[in-house]
């Protein structure tokens, strides 16, 4: 599928322009954290909660220029699998159940859980389609609907349309970006500028934190939603963002742990207990 990154693509070359650290806590009401049970241990309710969308995007976002690389041609299907994992963390999708066969990730479809609206208009847009489309559809196969990459023109209308400008907006409502014009001599494009460095900074000090002073060396010790983010901040091609201002020793030490979860069997790692499927087989469909 085009825009997803391979295994071990985006972790070679370390980019040496310096980004500014950071961290922010994720969307979702007191409803879907209960459903779910996806409460940071850190949790400060007073900080920016962002959705997992958000993130993504804020790692991707250049602070004063306010838009992502024109080079990045993963962020699109990278932000369509956050949506399909913040929808599963908020307990409104699941897989539908192996089998006696114990299918594989990439084969089992998604299954509508509940239905009640997030209050986040891309979330509930996307699950919408997934409620009313039957048979059900596999996780790649929403991933490449939602992004507009299908070959099938009746799947077209489950395309979700200007998510990155969408996003930008949220970011601004909750005071992290603002909105300025730019002009680049052919036309004009609406950008998003960092406001709120603090936002940003925590985020990528979150991310770095994970992987450094807080490894586990096992995955399902992780935070589910910051493992997601990790996963899905390098098929995005936005990871190396959040570690360029590592020294060169702490920068080695965290891409060795990245290299690690990529190189986990994700189909084994669903399987063990309390895991959530959904979420790796998202990863799996975005690794390779």
């Amino acid at each position: 599928m085009s825009g997803a990154f391979s295994r071990s693509s985006g972790l070679v070359q370390r980019r040496t322009t310096a980004v500014t650290t950071a961290t922010s806590e994720n969307s979702g009401d007191e409803l879907d954290e209960k459903l779910n049970g996806e409460v940071e241990e850190d949790h400060d309710s007073k900080e920016t909660r962002l959705t997992l969308m958000e993130e993504v995007l804020l790692l991707g976002l250049k602070d004063r220029e306010g838009y992502t690389s024109f080079w990045n041609d993963c962020i699109s299907s990278g932000l369509r699998g956050c949506i399909l994992i913040e929808l599963s963390l908020r307990g409104r999708v699941e897989l539908e159940k192996a089998g006696m066969r114990r299918r594989s990730l990439t084969n089992r479809k998604v299954i509508c859980r509940n239905d009640q609206p997030t209050g986040d208009v891309l979330l509930d847009e996307a699950l919408r389609h997934m409620k009313e489309t039957q048979p059900p559809e596999t996780v790649q196969s929403w991933i490449e609907y939602l992004s507009g990459e299908t070959w099938n023109p009746l799947k077209l209308r489950y395309q979700l349309r200007n998510v990155r400008e969408r996003l930008a907006k949220n970011l601004v409502e909750k005071g992290v970006c603002t909105t300025e014009k730019q002009n680049f001599l052919l036309f004009d494009m609406t950008t998003h500028p960092l406001t709120d460095n603090v936002v940003k900074q925590r985020l990528i000090k979150r991310v770095q934190d994970s992987v450094l002073s807080r490894w586990t060396n096992d995955a399902h010790r992780m935070d589910r939603r910051m493992l997601s983010l990790i996963y899905l901040a390098h098929s995005s091609d936005v990871l190396e963002n959040a570690f360029a201002p590592l020294s060169d020793d702490d920068y080695e030490v965290a891409m060795k742990r990245v290299r690690e979860l990529l190189d986990l069997d994700f189909d084994t790692e669903s399987m063990k207990e309390g895991t959530n499927e959904l979420m790796w087989a998202v990863i799996s469909a975005m690794s390779k």
